[in-house]
């Protein structure tokens, strides 16, 4: 037995960790309690077996590319940086990528994460054509959108509890270089954020940073980013088409002290990052898509900042008609508890494609807690709030939401469960999540 966490680091449990070969090894792998894993950023104990964890990053191979309409066929362990470094320079990028470059498409498509552009775009599992899966009653079964339609949409979003995807098809994007013309707003509070989000419909990213611990009339204050593919003709001169991905040259190389991120500290580099962001409002600057899309992944195990208890992702979504009051009320509580992190992000969605996919029409916040205190009750306290305005929580972040929570935010619980039954009729693909969350007790 190994001692296994997600990127959170909470919770830690025993799991038995397999690192089959072959496709065949896999399947012989599967017995009760079984799930895959990709390269573990899934922030709690979703990519954990409730008694097997199957890791997937050693199938990493291509299988196929058409460049003539960027269908490529690779298997679930290839990673997200990798696809981007090999054929970014060859004028082809995912239509939809995550806060980190470092996910395995597996588990990008069992998450069905989503971006900086899903309210005019849609999450990963959009472009997604067709899903080679391996199920808990042994199966190998090619499923797609036209064909055994039920499963594939239940894959999609089913963080990994249909079975273990193999291989995926999916569609690329062509650009003309791997540049961001991006334009900053800086917005005072959270009323001119949402309007500055809102009048950013147009633009294909769009994103906010939001100031956690900043109360009063300056509650929700924010650094609005917008972004749009550059062309050629936006470089300066001599510049490469496509930026060249430099691995981290910050890192985080013991837990820190639970003293370090504190009220005092974290409003001091609130307040010196938005006085930065502040300066560039206004104008468009041509940006690398690494620190656009991935600003964290600059830092190498950036999770130890929380120390070693570890930390507690909160991402929720609101719908449209309730978010401002919803989202001002819950940003008011964290500023008054003040002991968020620097890190708290808020982004328009759209609808969401998987039976059990995060994403509806609103507004989804996400807001990072060291693990301390009586932050779980806080939290309990946050998901009542998140309930009552019809809205849920990501569950790719989730590490320990109620079963209620997540039930009344899940209506379509019970059709993911019939077809999340049918492919498994013995129960072996369980996770720690879906133990705690879906599975009959």
């Amino acid at each position: 037995m190994t001692l296994v966490s997600g990127w959170g680091r909470f919770p830690v449990v025993d799991s038995d960790v397999l690192r089959p070969r072959s496709f065949a090894a896999v399947g012989e792998a599967v017995s009760a309690g079984t799930i895959a894993r990709g390269n573990g950023r899934a922030y709690g104990d979703a990519a954990i077996g409730a008694a097997r964890t199957v890791t997937m990053t050693g199938f990493d191979r291509v299988r196929s590319f058409d460049p003539a309409t960027g269908r490529i066929r690779l298997e679930a362990g290839v990673l997200l940086s990798d696809l981007i470094d090999t054929f970014g320079p060859r004028g082809f990028l995912p239509f939809v990528v995550p806060g980190t470059r470092f996910v395995s498409i597996g588990g990008a498509i069992a998450a069905d994460v989503h971006g900086k552009n899903h309210h005019c775009e849609g999450g990963f599992g959009r472009y997604v054509d067709s899903l080679l899966l391996r199920t808990g009653q042994g199966e190998v079964i090619e499923v797609s959108r036209d064909e055994k339609s039920d499963a594939f949409f239940a894959t999609v979003g089913g963080m990994g509890l249909t079975g273990i995807i193999l291989e995926a098809t999916m569609r690329l994007r062509w650009v003309e270089t791997g540049w961001i013309r991006e334009r900053v707003i800086s917005a005072s509070d959270l009323d001119a954020a949402m309007r500055a989000l809102e009048a950013g419909d147009a633009a294909t990213y769009s994103v906010a940073w939001i100031d956690c611990v900043a109360r009063g009339r300056d509650l929700g204050r924010s650094l609005i980013y917008l972004g749009e593919h550059a062309d050629r003709g936006e470089l300066a001169e001599g510049a490469d088409a496509f930026p060249v991905g430099k691995d981290s040259r910050l890192s985080v190389p013991v837990d820190l002290p639970s003293i370090a991120l504190n009220r005092i500290s974290v409003r001091a580099f609130n307040e010196l990052y938005y006085r930065m962001g502040a300066r560039r409002a206004g104008g468009s600057h041509v940006v690398s898509l690494y620190p656009y899309f991935f600003p964290l992944d600059s830092v190498s195990d950036w999770n130890r900042i929380y120390g070693k208890r570890g930390f507690l992702q909160h991402q929720c979504v609101i719908p449209q008609a309730g978010a401002r009051a919803v989202l001002g009320e819950i940003l008011d509580r964290v500023a008054r508890r003040g002991d968020a992190s620097f890190l708290a992000v808020l982004k328009k969605l759209g609808q969401g494609d998987g039976i059990l996919s995060f994403p509806l029409p609103g507004y989804t916040l996400a807001l990072d807690f060291p693990v301390k205190g009586d932050i779980l009750n806080f939290l309990d306290e946050i998901d009542r709030l998140v309930v009552a305005a019809g809205g849920r929580l990501y569950l790719a972040k989730d590490a320990r939401q109620s079963r209620a929570t997540f039930e009344a935010g899940y209506p379509a619980l019970q059709r993911f469960n019939a077809i999340r039954k049918s492919l498994d009729p013995a129960g072996n693909i369980r996770s720690k999540l879906s133990h705690r969350l879906f599975d009959e007790v």
